[in-house]
């Protein structure tokens, strides 16, 4: 008995030593203090500006692709011809035109003999309507193979792309491309912190490599309404006038988008800390001698300084800006010069 008694109080004794010892290095970890280095916070006034970059594209694009298939007879214009809008383009095979027109004449005629029998009572209601019927559905298919027959041109643009040569049997790729060149479009991507700045109706100035020391005008068309989940930018369409022809769909263009000046919080880049795993960012402040951290939206980057936005940041409040990487909520802080 008396063993087992001396057991137990040399086991509590252990486990009181070992608890005594979690402890310490717990009220050490706590009492810990780090040297850092901040920056009190201040609100700048910056002018708002975001660099931007697309490529072009003909504002308009038309598939020369007739609803019909078969051999085309004849293609009007070649690549880089100048189409206006209504140009015939594109002969395709007549055989099936022209059977529907002998169809709908020899219907036109006894349509008009069903007629006149309706009119004086010779035949019924039904007959009348059944021949009429026929009359305009083959006329709905008669205009139908003439406008797929006999393709014209619904935009004016240029010819960008030549599929087949005359003869060959046509087989659903596009036998033509008509964009336009005189005006032309650009869909631009922006993060979406920009997004209650962007309206549509602003101007802005396009600049290509091509022509260093030319400005293209364009305007915001279409702002587009919806944030992509996976990028966390919307999409703009630009609108390009190009008269001169200059420009042409494919190049690579840069711009400048100014929202105007605003006043904003403006912090050293390296401040702001990213959490692994993810793309959320975070400062540390010094709240009365302790590490506070709060999330954090970066905006526009001036060099070493980048735009923070957030609902837990102030002015006077101070951030940490040296020795930021070693914090940890919570933790308590010396001040350093």
């Amino acid at each position: 008995m008396n063993k087992l008694f001396k057991a137990f109080i040399v086991g509590s004794m252990a486990i009181a030593v070992i608890s005594c010892g979690k402890k310490t290095e717990q009220q050490a970890e706590i009492e810990k203090v780090e040297k850092v280095q901040v920056t009190k916070l201040s609100k700048t006034v910056i002018a708002r500006h975001i660099e931007l970059s697309t490529s072009l594209q003909g504002y308009e694009t038309m598939n020369i692709a007739p609803a019909v298939t078969g051999r085309i007879e004849h293609i009007y214009h070649d690549v880089g011809s100048h189409i206006k809008a209504g140009d015939m383009l594109v002969r395709m095979d007549q055989t099936q035109l022209n059977n529907t027109k002998l169809t709908f004449a020899n219907l036109g005629v006894e349509y008009e003999r069903v007629k006149t029998l309706y009119e004086s009572g010779s035949i019924p209601k039904q007959t009348y309507d059944q021949t009429k019927l026929a009359y305009e559905q083959t006329k709905q298919s008669l205009d139908f193979l003439t406008e797929n027959t006999f393709y014209k041109a619904r935009i004016s643009g240029v010819i960008a792309a030549k599929n087949y040569e005359d003869g060959e049997l046509y087989a659903g790729t596009p036998i033509l491309i008509l964009t336009q060149i005189h005006v032309l479009k650009a869909i631009i991507s922006i993060p979406e912190s920009f997004f209650p700045l962007v309206k549509k109706g602003m101007n802005l100035q396009l600049y290509s490599d091509i022509y260093p020391d030319h400005a293209f005008g364009a305007i915001i068309e279409t702002v587009y309404p919806t944030i992509d989940a996976a990028t966390h930018t919307f999409q703009v369409k630009l609108k390009v006038a190009n008269d001169k022809g200059l420009l042409r769909p494919g190049m690579f263009v840069r711009t400048t988008l100014e929202l105007g000046e605003i006043e904003a919080f403006i912090a050293p880049y390296q401040a702001v800390l990213k959490l692994i795993g993810s793309n959320n960012r975070y400062v540390f402040l010094n709240d009365n001698g302790v590490a506070k951290r709060v999330e954090v939206t970066m905006g526009q980057r001036f060099d070493d300084l980048i735009e923070l936005k957030a609902n837990g940041i102030k002015e006077g409040d101070e951030i940490v800006t040296v020795g930021q990487g070693k914090l940890v909520d919570g933790v308590k802080l010396e001040i350093i010069k």
